[in-house]
């Protein structure tokens, strides 16, 4: 028997809440199968489930969640992460009465929100096969386990792209409010403001009028400086999160050629699996990146080809080259361009899939047994 899909809101899309359920599911018994079998220990809790993946900064958004920020001792560091999803953590473990368990559910309701809202904004260009193909590649994406764990990517996605769907339909108000989320759940939030000044500017070419609503965008930059005054307020220093970027975890800003060259002399790195994971695949995703832009120029809009530019030079204008397979999920415009290929193309819609798949695997295996994965 089918199932009447007419009888659910338009938005309420059932394929693309089974694509985000389905590959949540995968996703979370896969990593812990795989653990059982390359570690030869048996994972036996529901708790165990989820703390598998209890690892790099999920350890620091929890200990934010549940101890709050600090001035002084090694806890005085965690400042540099944003706050908005450990606050979310929090709230959410009043219901739970378990940190872990409170983080899940928070990516569990972004990442179904995430899938939702994605599907609304591509439609607006595109047919449903493509907007249900660029869901399904983004949850598929090598580093798409990022969306499903105690991390902020699914919050930050849904928040970014909410507030593209609404410049995109002039809600004004809502893109300013999501967008000021964003900031204060990840610094690149502030790209936001350049990359939608492109929607006013597209909304003022085509009513030849001049909107006050506009002026709703300046609450992007107002949700940082919300982090900002949590700055001063923890450490009266509003941009110590730099100081400490800076002297601790040694990140700063240099030229892109300069951090990436700092990667690829990590390729010749004596430990095979540092040489691969800190210098091969990163060098890879900062090449896929910035062929998607190229290659996709003309066929994406003013906004998209702005956040996609502007966060590209964050990722590589930096001290070194990290993290980069996980920061282009952020991209999101890449999975429209891939929707559109594989759409065109039956083999690129394979070698998509395959190769997905197959390093979503080997890259969740190594998160779960504590080896650097981005």
């Amino acid at each position: 028997m089918s199932l009447n899909t007419k009888q659910f809101p338009k938005w309420l899309n059932v394929r693309v809440l089974a694509t985000v359920l389905i590959t949540k599911a995968l996703v979370l018994l896969f990593a812990v199968q795989a653990f059982e079998i390359i570690e030869n220990r048996s994972v036996n809790s529901a708790g165990g489930v989820l703390g598998i993946w209890q690892r790099w900064d999920a350890l620091q958004y929890l200990k934010i969640a549940e101890k709050g920020y600090t001035a002084v001792g090694d806890d005085r560091f965690l400042i540099v992460f944003f706050p908005f999803y450990p606050l979310l953590v929090s709230v959410f473990s009043l219901l739970t009465g378990n940190y872990l368990v409170a983080a899940f559910f928070v990516t569990a309701i972004a990442s179904i929100a995430l899938g939702l809202v994605f599907r609304e904004l591509v439609k607006l260009d595109h047919s449903e096969t493509i907007a249900q193909l660029s869901v399904l590649f983004l949850f598929i994406f090598p580093t798409s386990y990022f969306l499903h764990i105690p991390y902020t990517e699914s919050l930050f996605l849904s928040l970014t792209i909410g507030a593209f769907l609404a410049a995109r339909k002039r809600a004004w108000l809502i893109a300013g409010i999501l967008g000021g989320l964003a900031c204060m759940t990840r610094i690149n939030g502030l790209v936001l403001l350049p990359a939608l000044a492109f929607e006013v500017w597209q909304e003022h070419r085509e009513t030849k009028i001049l909107s006050s609503k506009w002026s709703f965008l300046l609450l992007i930059p107002a949700g940082f400086g919300v982090y900002l005054i949590l700055n001063y307020a923890v450490a009266g220093d509003p941009l110590i999160f730099m100081t400490y970027q800076r002297e601790h975890w040694y990140r700063y800003f240099r030229w892109p050629w300069e951090g990436i060259w700092e990667t690829i002399k990590r390729v010749d790195n004596p430990k095979t699996i540092d040489a691969h994971m800190t210098g091969i695949q990163e060098l890879l995703f900062v090449v896929i990146g910035l062929a998607a832009l190229l290659i996709g120029w003309k066929k994406l809009r003013n906004s998209y080809r702005a956040w996609m530019l502007l966060n590209w030079l964050l990722f590589v204008s930096t001290s070194f080259v990290l993290s980069v397979p996980r920061y282009t999920l952020t991209l999101f415009p890449i999975f429209i361009l891939m929707a559109i290929a594989a759409r065109r193309y039956w083999s690129l819609n394979v070698l998509f899939m395959a190769w997905s798949l197959l390093f979503l695997a080997v890259f969740a295996i190594q998160f779960v047994r504590g080896l650097w994965a981005f």
